[in-house]
């Protein structure tokens, strides 16, 4: 993996997730940037440091949006992702897509969720006559399989039930995995 170098020399990590949703999203990243900073990581985030540009026209709001997270990803040789069901039994689709996004660019991926339950016990909920994954994962076989297979973790762990969006416990499991395998990685022979 070729490792962007930052100024700081510290790893510089995308964060993730649908957090960019909460009316607050830019105190809740602002939080999780601070947990990584203390864990010698250079995190970067939508809305922070992707600001959703000025325009008249929706369309090319949302598509400047997407190319502007596309290039913060870019920059980064890892990212963390927050696969916590959101609106339904599976991660949040735009999640989704930056995590596959980066495994194409052959970052490393972690990742994190607030609900340990199996992906067959929550889709069991939506009963729709269809099969149900059922391979002991929380998500979707490919989300698993990619973190996997780009030698990453996947933290599944409950975040208190009455906030799981703004209980950074769980992140920062992770995130303490992310900083010692990327340590590890700046110190191993390319």
């Amino acid at each position: 993996m070729n490792l962007p170098a930052t100024a700081s020399d510290s790893p510089r990590v995308y964060l993730a997730g649908p957090e960019v949703f909460l009316p607050d999203a830019e105190a809740v990243l602002a939080r999780k940037k601070a947990i990584c900073a203390r864990l010698g990581l250079v995190a970067v985030a939508p809305l922070i440091d992707a600001p959703a540009p000025a325009a008249e026209d929706a369309m090319k709001r949302a598509f400047a949006i997407s190319a502007g997270n596309e290039a913060l990803i870019r920059s980064c040789i890892a990212l963390v992702a927050n696969l916590t069901p959101f609106r339904g039994a599976s991660a949040d689709a735009g999640t989704v897509y930056e995590l596959g996004f980066a495994r194409g660019l052959g970052l490393g991926l972690y990742a994190y969720t607030n609900d340990p339950r199996d992906y067959a016990a929550r889709a069991l909920e939506r009963p729709d006559g269809l099969d149900i994954e059922d391979f002991g994962l929380s998500d979707n076989l490919m989300l698993e399989g990619g973190i996997a297979a780009a030698g990453g973790v996947f933290v599944r762990a409950s975040a208190a039930a009455e906030d799981p969006w703004r209980d950074l416990g769980v992140f920062e499991t992770c995130a303490r995995a992310v900083s010692r395998r990327l340590a590890q990685a700046m110190v191993a022979p390319r």
